[in-house]
């Protein structure tokens, strides 16, 4: 344990330096804010935060359309063991044989190993 490498984030004198770094960064942002003229192409682009606001509001929604999204594209944690698929054509190069028995059971093929490499194991 003792010949483990440190890391600059393992330090918390480095992650509060961070962290300071960060927040006199936002600090500069608001202030430079109120200094820089935008050329904007809608009056609303004129209040004060918008950006950060329309920002804050596009992750929300965001998150809310791929909450929604994950309720029809989501599969099972098994869905790709399932079956034993096969290239176009019904070409078994390169690929394991299966054989599903009459219980919807999965059964190896006897083949020979591709290259002498179990990379099932």
């Amino acid at each position: 344990m003792e010949n483990e490498k440190k890391h600059f984030f393992d330090h918390p004198k480095n992650v509060k330096r961070l962290l300071n770094c960060f927040y006199v960064i936002c600090a500069i942002l608001v202030v430079l804010d109120f200094v820089i003229h935008r050329h904007v192409v809608h009056s609303w682009e004129n209040l004060w935060a918008f950006y950060p606001i329309y920002g804050f509001v596009g992750c929300v929604v965001l998150v809310l359309v791929a909450t929604w999204m994950r309720t029809f594209l989501m599969r099972d944690e098994d869905y790709y063991d399932s079956k034993v698929g096969c290239t176009e054509g019904g070409s078994h190069e390169g690929k394991l044989d299966a054989d599903e028995n009459l219980s919807g059971e999965l059964t190896q093929k006897n083949t020979p190993k591709i290259g002498g490499h179990d990379v099932d194991a």
